[in-house]
């Protein structure tokens, strides 16, 4: 007799699930219903920035759960108050009105309400590979999966070039990539498609679902500059690059570029669905006076608030933001080492403990190497440790590196040698 099928009542919604079970989590590492022990380099979803089971975060829960969880969506408490106050404690000036969500889609699906309300237009631009999220008005703005067999998407979203360093045909003479000849051509492209209704410019600071691509040094503040020109809102999606996991706090403040609106989430809750939106006082004022309304089951929830005062302070009192700049070193000069010594790796990208290794077939061709993707996986795993590789359309797959901050530094190299000898087995290096 076959064994059940674990899945027998379950969705599929759109990635192959594991072949095991998870039992549990602890710290950087998943242990599977079978006893493998893997040590976790994607933080979950990309969200356990303090790794899993974290003490504070569990007592935390406990103690909101038995004394203030949830209360009616018109209710304030003292735990959103302090919350509020101590993000915004951690942004610029112009950055301090806070609506607490729920999760990464709900938090931008507020963002674009409050940027086509505040400017009058309807029209919203974002990268041709942009992930923002799966409900209506997020999954219009995302180009790089999910878009076909749904149906029209909300109207007005127009889609800007990706300036991937790597791939981008744009080019000085010399081979360096020209981005900002390729942002003047990616406006020239939304302006001619415009109604004249442009309202926000919707943006990862690295993209991560669309194959780990960094912003340019000075593209952000000329995206900005071009926003303003067109009386377009900048919105920073920090979904992943929030709360330090790129080495600053938050990754616009390497550009020194506050966006007009923020947008957080995974990170914010260290796993727990938890998410912010954040403007200034004069858009604020300008949504309230029109009415802004987002008024949903579970704002301002006090457990959510509480969790994320925990995370904040965590993140900043143990310095991980720096520590995910030094962990985020060393493992570019490891994946950088294994880049030279792998044909198949043709690009290492990111920062910090968000980084990235693109895998091609050579690297003179960069033709993408799809036929590693699954092998290299199941390999990794295997061996004791699981990544996530991006395998959307047009992309041959990326291995996408997010650990917790708080993972010690024997699990990141131990991480770090079981992918080299996974890479090297698959290759046959």
């Amino acid at each position: 007799m076959s064994a059940p099928d674990p899945t027998e009542h379950l969705v599929r919604y759109g990635v192959p699930f594991a072949p095991e079970l998870v039992e549990r989590a602890v710290g950087s590492r998943v242990v599977t219903r079978g006893g493998l022990e893997l040590v976790d380099f994607t933080s979950g979803q990309m969200s356990a920035v303090l790794g899993h089971g974290h003490p504070e975060i569990v007592e935390t829960v406990s103690r909101a759960a038995a004394t203030l969880d949830h209360l009616h969506s018109g209710m304030l408490s003292p735990p959103l108050l302090e919350f509020a106050a101590a993000l915004t404690g951690t942004l610029p000036a112009s950055l301090s009105k806070v609506l607490l969500v729920s999760t990464g889609a709900e938090s931008n699906e507020a963002a674009l309400k409050m940027a086509k309300l505040a400017t009058g237009n309807y029209e919203i631009v974002s990268f041709d590979r942009s992930w923002h999220g799966m409900t209506f008005g997020a999954a219009a703005a995302t180009f790089s999966a999910g878009r076909r067999g749904y149906g029209p998407t909300i109207p007005g979203n127009l889609a800007l070039p990706t300036p991937d360093a790597y791939r981008s045909p744009f080019r000085h003479p010399d081979g360096g990539h020209d981005w900002e000849t390729e942002l003047d051509h990616g406006f020239d492209l939304v302006d001619r498609q415009s109604t004249g209704s442009l309202a926000a410019c919707l943006v990862e600071p690295i993209l991560s679902s669309g194959g780990i691509i960094e912003l340019p040094p000075g593209y952000l503040a000329r995206l900005r500059a071009k926003c303003a020109e067109r009386g377009m809102l900048l919105i920073a999606d920090e979904a992943q690059t929030g709360l330090g996991r790129t080495g600053t706090m938050y990754a616009f403040e390497r550009d020194g570029v506050a966006p007009d609106i923020l947008t957080l989430s995974k990170t914010l809750g260290a796993g727990l669905p938890v998410a912010a939106v954040v403007t200034s006082p004069e858009i604020e004022q300008v949504c309230h006076e029109r009415g802004f309304l987002f008024y949903t089951t579970h704002v301002s929830d006090p457990l959510a608030a509480s969790v994320a005062h925990t995370v904040l302070r965590v993140v900043t009192r143990d310095g991980l933001a720096e520590r995910a700049r030094v962990l985020g070193d060393q493992m570019r000069a490891r994946l950088l080492a294994l880049q030279d010594e792998v044909e198949e790796i043709g690009d290492v990208r990111g920062r910090g403990l968000l980084q990235g290794v693109e895998l091609v077939t050579d690297k003179e061709s960069r033709t993408p190497a799809v036929e590693l993707i699954g092998e290299l996986t199941e390999d990794c795993r295997r061996r004791g440790l699981h990544v996530n590789i991006v395998q959307l359309r047009g992309l041959g797959g990326i291995v996408r590196i997010a650990p917790p901050l708080t993972i010690s530094d024997d699990d990141l190299h131990l991480g770090l040698d079981v992918l080299g000898e996974a890479l090297r087995a698959v290759t046959k290096h």
